[in-house]
């Protein structure tokens, strides 16, 4: 009886429960902040609306290798709710991601069409034939827009409101990822001495149990960046720079071949420690390292289709069933992406090949299908890999 007076009393008088402040444990004591805004589709096309945040830093391909940090998803009833078949709207509907730290930030995503996105695979987290891209754009500029969440002077983060997202018909996918395998029916390849060596990729279909990607192609290009009409040579080799474009990086010596190595926990951050190996001038910089081959597409076959009757470059890609891939035998450093560090040697071990659309979209082997991973088909095309001894 007394407790309940006590309560009711100083109930009455207006009193506030104490503040609840972070401890000392750095773990519990950090501040985040929010996204919000409204994705703005225009569009015929219906389905889940997948959205991916990416470090603004470490942006996704086409132009760069980044990883999202976290994604979320606004469902079809939300956006379209009952609208008509062929009503391209605009239709809008909010969007939100939580728990994000301070920082400089892209959005970039797609209409599931197919309804095909399972996020847990990397083989099923990608845009296919039909969905419909799109991001955070500046609305003028119609360039990319990065989003800050920033702080105040109190060190509380301030969050990013009424950020819009748009997707449209021109941004369209026009076929599914680029699935290859490497004609010949290998499980591996071996890179030894000095000499090149040359496979051919081959655009592979697949129509089994959760993946359902028949339309799987390369569409190449010359790059033309500075639209001179000239196909670019950036790093002056005499060879003309193509897309898809094409990583191959070191696998983690013993572990699982779905990671990379230095990135063990498959953030797209280069681990705190880590393999380092000798760069070319017979020293190591002591810090870990992100080891790729020296590999290329040699598109002399289809050289003359990517080019105009004038010899410009086209703007359009010419789509083609396979490739041919040069490996060759140098590594670098590409921890720091705009200065590749030559490596003394090529670091002993597995690799693995990530083809880079035009249009965004990926595809690594070896993947999750050659790995007899529950739920998913096993495809022994899938777990191929490039060696080094």
């Amino acid at each position: 009886m007394k407790r309940t007076v006590l309560v009711v009393a100083l109930t009455l008088l207006g009193c506030e429960a104490p503040g609840v402040f972070p401890g000392g444990d750095k773990r519990q004591n950090t501040q985040s902040g929010r996204i919000e805004g409204q994705v703005i589709v225009s569009t015929a096309t219906r389905g889940r609306i997948v959205l991916f945040l990416y470090d603004a830093a470490r942006p996704p391909p086409p132009s760069g290798t980044g990883r999202p940090l976290t994604f979320t998803v606004v469902s079809r009833e939300s956006v379209f709710g009952a609208a008509l078949e062929n009503d391209t709207g605009p239709f809008t509907a909010p969007f939100a991601f939580s728990l994000v730290a301070p920082g400089r930030y892209l959005i970039r995503g797609f209409v599931d069409s197919n309804d095909d996105f399972i996020p847990w695979y990397g083989v099923t987290a990608d845009a296919t034939q039909g969905d419909v891209g799109g991001g955070a754009i500046d609305p003028v500029t119609r360039a990319t827009r990065v989003v800050e969440v920033g702080t105040d002077e109190a060190g509380q983060p301030i969050p990013a409101l009424d950020v819009p997202v748009s997707f449209s018909d021109a941004a369209k996918v026009p076929l599914d990822r680029p699935i290859f395998s490497v004609i010949g029916g290998m499980d591996s390849v071996t890179l030894t001495g000095n000499q090149p060596k040359v496979i051919e990729l081959q655009a592979t279909v697949i129509n089994e149990g959760v993946m359902n990607q028949p339309t799987p192609a390369f569409m190449v290009r010359f790059l033309d960046d500075n639209l001179d009409g000239v196909p670019d040579d950036a790093n002056a080799d005499g060879v003309p720079e193509v897309w898809p474009r094409v990583v191959v990086r070191k696998l983690p010596l013993e572990k699982s071949p779905l990671l990379d190595e230095n990135d063990l926990d498959k953030n797209g951050i280069v681990d705190a420690e880590g393999e380092d190996y000798e760069h070319a001038n017979a020293e190591k910089d002591g810090k870990p390292d992100v080891v790729v081959l020296a590999a290329g597409f040699d598109v002399t076959e289809y050289a003359a289709s990517l080019v105009d009757a004038m010899g410009r470059v086209k703007a359009t890609p010419t789509i083609v069933p396979k490739l041919r891939l040069v490996l060759q035998p140098r590594a670098f450093d590409v921890s720091a992406p705009t200065s590749p560090q030559l490596l003394r040697g090529v670091p002993v071990g597995r690799y693995a090949i990530t083809v880079i659309q035009l249009t965004g979209q990926t595809w690594r082997v070896p993947n999750e299908l050659g790995l007899d991973v529950p739920g998913l088909p096993l495809i022994a095309s899938q777990s191929f890999v490039v060696q080094v001894q």
